[in-house]
């Protein structure tokens, strides 16, 4: 009996099309997966081992801002001669103390000088005089050291009236505390400004000689932040006064009681900075700690606020806008680093859409450099004349993008990232006071990110309101050229006696015009 074979059906050409369709879909969405994971790896492996610099080539024109930029040939990079090269001040600076050594040669004591030293010639035994000399300056380090401060208070009795009297008892930073405000200064300073664990701390200063607990340096920590809570509020306060305020927070470890790990605060801070922009008001960060993320915590610190608000693509925003009392300026450089991303995934190839998009974000900061530290009026007429026309440009360019990449690539995101938040990134082409980016918070949190690598983890949510309190002076004593250290310890020394209601001369731009004004009355009275 003959076996039957089973039959199959002769393929159509619709069919096998439909097939090629489907495999060419599938293609297509797994080399979108690859290109994401690609991405995400590169990410990390910068965000772990690699430089933030976020610069572009020499070789890439932010002029060149066409949408199909021909090939650039490589700039050799210019020599300078070494003969014709700019000198380098390498002097030391002029306001260390200067500690002369002489060095006399040896001579013989055949004859003296006026003041008594040997100039007898050891050759011929003739008189030496001296004819010049040769100096030269060598940097030395001297240890800084603890020193015990004895406060004597003599009393005195009267031989007539038996009255007694006595100096009363100077005030201290902490009652009955055994620290002078240098020493709590330096502790602060070293925890939230040099990012030196309190047990670190200990051991350093046991090598001297000296053995101080952390416990008892963290109890010192928290008085000082007590002593200083009315400054800091009136720091906050100073800096929600501006008409326009950067913000921005980032992640620190805390530690979460009775579970034994930890959980993810939050630092937020507000900067206060309307330099670029020309005004003489001094600068000012103020953070504040949340125990989460929730937007409440942003709102209830803006609550009060009127004015413009430079931020992220941050939800918790979005309240504030809502109000109609908040202004919403996006940041330009939020808006580039998915585009360098991109860049950098595709080997930094000039032809690629992440390096025209990048061409075009650099024109509009060259505009940016340009105008910098100029009066608002000057910047918004510049950047209404030369930035307005690029922006246009660039806006039509994505547009033109969106139809022709897959909704679903990295490309896609970036280029929606831009366009959902086109207003409020342009807003600053018609308002000097804006600025393009929200750098300035990101500065300002660099610090906590370099304590954050320091520290495994805060103790409790009151350590995190004590760092922001310590982190909101000691960054608005950098940001006006001050001493952190040398500021607190002044503002320590002072503050358990200075009257609530004029805290405001504490501040850091205060204090340092009232010492310059101390110091101009004492030279007058001197003369």
């Amino acid at each position: 009996m003959p076996v039957s074979t089973p039959t199959h059906p002769t393929p159509t050409i619709d069919s096998l099309l439909r097939v090629i369709e489907a495999r060419d879909s599938e293609v297509a969405l797994l080399k979108l997966m690859v290109d994401k994971f690609k991405l995400q790896l590169l990410r990390r492996v910068r965000s772990e081992f690699g430089t933030s610099s976020e610069q572009l080539d020499a070789q890439i024109n932010p002029i060149d801002i066409g949408t199909t930029p021909a090939p650039l040939a490589a700039v050799a990079p210019v020599k300078t001669n070494a003969a014709n090269a700019p000198e380098i001040d390498r002097s030391l600076p002029a306001h260390l103390p200067r500690e002369a050594q002489i060095h006399r040669p040896d001579t013989t004591a055949a004859h003296h000088d006026t003041a008594g030293q040997r100039c007898g010639c050891s050759a011929c035994g003739g008189r030496l005089r001296q004819i010049g000399q040769d100096v030269s300056e060598q940097l030395e380090y001297v240890p800084s050291h603890f020193k015990v401060i004895r406060h004597v208070r003599p009393k005195l009795a009267c031989v007539s009236c038996q009255s007694i009297f006595q100096a009363a008892a100077p005030s201290r930073p902490i009652a009955r505390g055994i620290a002078g405000p240098g020493l709590i200064a330096h502790v602060m300073v070293s925890k939230y400004c040099d990012h030196i664990p309190l047990y670190r701390q200990s051991g350093i200063y046991a090598r001297d000689g000296v053995e101080i607990d952390r416990s008892t340096m963290a109890g010192w920590v928290d008085r000082g932040d007590q002593l200083l809570d009315p400054l800091v509020a009136a720091l906050g306060r100073y800096t929600l006064a501006g008409s326009k305020v950067h913000a921005d927070d980032t992640p620190v470890p805390v530690l979460s009681p009775g579970l034994g790990k930890t959980k993810t605060g939050r630092l937020w801070v507000y900067v206060r900075d309307d330099r670029p922009a020309g005004s003489k008001d001094a600068p000012a960060a103020w953070y504040q700690y949340s125990p989460d993320r929730k937007g409440e915590h942003p709102q209830a610190h803006l609550k009060n606020y009127r004015g413009i608000l430079q931020a992220d693509a941050y939800g918790g925003w979005i309240k504030l806008y809502d109000s109609g009392k908040v202004t919403e300026a996006a940041c330009w450089a939020h808006a580039r680093r998915p585009w360098w991303d991109l860049y950098l995934s595709t080997g930094k190839a000039e032809d690629s859409i992440a390096a025209q998009a990048l061409r075009r974000i650099a024109a509009l900061y060259a505009v940016e450099k340009d105008i910098r530290g100029q009066p608002p009026d000057v910047r918004q007429s510049q950047r209404q004349a030369r930035a307005g026309p690029l922006l246009d440009e660039m806006h039509a360019w994505l547009s033109s993008l969106v139809g022709r990449v897959s909704a679903k690539s990295e490309l896609a995101q970036a280029i929606g990232y831009s366009l959902v938040r086109w207003q409020a990134l342009t807003r600053y082409r018609d308002d000097g006071r804006i600025e393009m980016d929200n750098n300035a918070a990101e500065r300002a949190l660099r610090g906590v990110a370099l304590g954050r690598g320091n520290f495994l983890f805060m103790g409790s949510d009151a350590g995190g309101e004590r760092a922001a309190a310590i982190y909101s002076l000691v960054e608005t004593a950098k940001l006006n050229g001050l001493d952190p250290e040398g500021y607190l310890r002044e503002v320590l020394g002072r503050i358990a006696d200075h009257p609530v209601n004029r805290i405001d001369e504490l501040l850091p731009w205060n204090i340092e015009r009232h010492d310059n004004e101390q110091g101009q009355t004492a030279r007058a009275l001197v003369a």
